[in-house]
């Protein structure tokens, strides 16, 4: 009996030996297929590209500050709402910045028409200049008539003298009276009223107080949405406090930090594919490299690592590189600042440069407001009113 079953044990295992030698050459061939598809891929496809999942949604925070002083009594906008460049903000007291803006307007006026009384004087003075020589031309004819008579004995020395002394009086009034004339003109030759430095000092005065009374409504800069709200009604606050921030979500862009060993071809306006971790990998973003980075992140952190103190390892560094995104695909998907992204930048064509151009000259400002100049106009406008005002009744009588 053992014999016997000992025969078909010894024919199995060769059968089974062979089975397993079959699978693990078709597992091998498989494993090579594997690498040699992958790389295939690798050269053909992912060598041209550039990922990491080390990126940010950045935009701009614009602070709104007070430029004078006050107390806060309105707040017209809060966290998340979104708002329009001058929509009005936030209101300050206006009481003290009336008062003031009242005096200048005020002082104004009256220098307006102290001026004005100034070109009106000359007419005056050279009225008085006329009689003054009038007066003169009779003192020397009267003077004239006496000495003529004084062989006769008409006439006393003392008369002739005391005409001499008219004469003398005539003379120097007329020479005070063109003196006179003189000086008005030289306070008021060559420049309009409206031109005139007195009338200059006063209006910047009450530009002065129109733009403080302005500047207690703080209006937004720029259109988008409240972040941080930190003032409250009834608040003092300082020029320069921070109140709130807007961001405008319509202007956002990514920062995606690379490792330095992925930044040999990365070039300026190559292509970029990103994916939201908000909306999923469903959702692509396109947009463009627009920049590196000057220095690695550490290099401009708070607190730089000291690499020549004590012990030292390196570590790969990474470069923060700007990314612009399309502003349609934005609008449809909008994304909050600090959101995670996917980052895939195609390297394919390096032939362009990593840093901006030498020569180029932004001949704009990248970012502007012009909400404050409404205000500047405004006190334009008051000043020429007042000073319209305060000389047209002068100029009527002319």
């Amino acid at each position: 009996m053992n014999a016997s079953t000992s025969i078909p044990e010894k024919t199995q295992a060769p059968r089974k030996n062979g089975k397993r030698r079959v699978f693990l050459i078709a597992f091998t061939l498989l494993i090579l297929a594997l690498l040699v598809a992958y790389g295939i891929w690798w050269f053909v496809f992912a060598r041209h590209f550039e990922s990491t999942d080390d990126a940010y949604v950045s935009g701009n925070v614009v602070q709104v500050t007070p430029q004078i002083g006050g107390t806060v009594i309105a707040i017209h906008a809060d966290d998340t709402e979104r708002v329009e460049a001058g929509k009005p903000l936030v209101e300050l007291d206006p009481s003290d910045a009336k008062v003031a803006l009242a005096q200048a307007e005020a002082q104004l006026a009256q220098t307006v028409r102290e001026v004005r009384t100034l070109f009106v004087n000359t007419g005056a003075l050279n009225a008085n200049i006329a009689l003054r020589s009038t007066d003169l031309a009779r003192a020397r004819e009267d003077l004239a008539r006496r000495t003529r008579l004084v062989g006769t004995g008409a006439v006393s020395g003392e008369e002739i003298e005391h005409a001499r002394n008219a004469v003398k009086a005539a003379e120097s009034a007329l020479t005070a009276a063109r003196e006179q004339l003189a000086s008005n003109q030289a306070l008021t030759s060559t420049t309009p009223v409206a031109q005139n430095p007195n009338v200059l000092r006063a209006a910047a005065q009450v530009r002065a107080a129109y733009l403080a009374y302005a500047r207690t409504t703080l209006p937004a800069p720029i259109s988008g949405y409240v972040a941080r709200r930190s003032v409250q009604v009834g608040q003092r606050v300082a020029p320069g406090t921070p109140l709130l921030s807007i961001v405008p979500l319509n202007a956002l862009w990514v920062d995606a930090n690379f490792k330095e060993v992925q930044l040999a071809h990365m070039r300026m306006d190559q292509p970029v594919t990103l994916h939201s971790d908000l909306y999923g990998s469903d959702a692509v973003y396109h947009g463009k490299v627009v920049g590196l980075a000057a220095g690695t992140g550490a290099a401009f952190a708070l607190l730089p690592t000291q690499n020549a103190s004590g012990n030292w390892i390196k570590v790969v560094q990474r470069v923060p590189v700007r990314i612009a995104l399309d502003p349609k695909e934005l609008a449809e998907r909008p994304l909050r600042i600090g959101l995670s992204m996917q980052v895939k930048v195609d390297i394919a064509h390096d032939e362009g440069t990593s840093l901006s151009a030498a020569g180029a000259v932004r001949t704009a400002p990248a970012y502007e407001t012009r909400v404050f100049e409404a205000a500047d106009r405004e006190a334009d406008q008051e000043i020429e009113r007042i000073i319209a005002d305060n000389s047209a009744a002068v100029v009527a009588r002319q």
